[in-house]
């Protein structure tokens, strides 16, 4: 199955619409069903997209955790209970609900990126700002991703 991957520019519409990447609807159509789910990130300011079928895979792993647990009660309250259903319309467009925007906070120009199985969805400053090379700790992050074999 193909993944998600690659980052897309666009801007939010002033009905709250965004367009989904072309190369994203290819692999959506292709491998999935038009329903998509969109919440928020646990601890990011951006929001998570799937497609339905990765959606019921994370409730699935979620349904198996301990509900006293803290963490996932968090996760839960977080992720679970802002998702959203959605679907592409004929123009190629989800619509973002403005709690969501407001959550992440979403205004006028967003980035798309593919995350293999997800989407995320970032406001273009808050992504800016986070994948810029100099404000990581590299060394961190390289043993980090060393310690995953990557």
């Amino acid at each position: 199955m193909l993944s998600f991957s690659g980052k897309y520019y666009y801007t939010v519409d002033p009905k709250g619409r965004i367009i989904v990447p072309a190369p994203f609807r290819e692999i959506i159509s292709t491998n999935y069903s038009p329903k998509l789910y969109i919440t928020n990130a646990p601890f990011d300011r951006c929001l998570y997209i799937y497609p339905l079928e990765e959606w019921n895979k994370l409730q699935e792993q979620v349904r198996t955790k301990p509900k006293s647990d803290k963490a996932i009660k968090y996760f839960r309250r977080r992720v679970i209970a802002s998702a959203i259903e959605v679907e592409i319309d004929k123009q190629g467009r989800i619509l973002i609900p403005a709690a969501l925007r407001q959550d992440a906070n979403i205004n006028t120009n967003v980035v798309i990126v593919g995350q293999i199985e997800s989407l995320e969805l970032w406001d273009r400053d808050e992504w800016d700002n986070l994948s810029d090379p100099s404000k990581v700790d590299k060394e961190s992050i390289e043993t980090g991703l060393m310690a995953h074999g990557l």
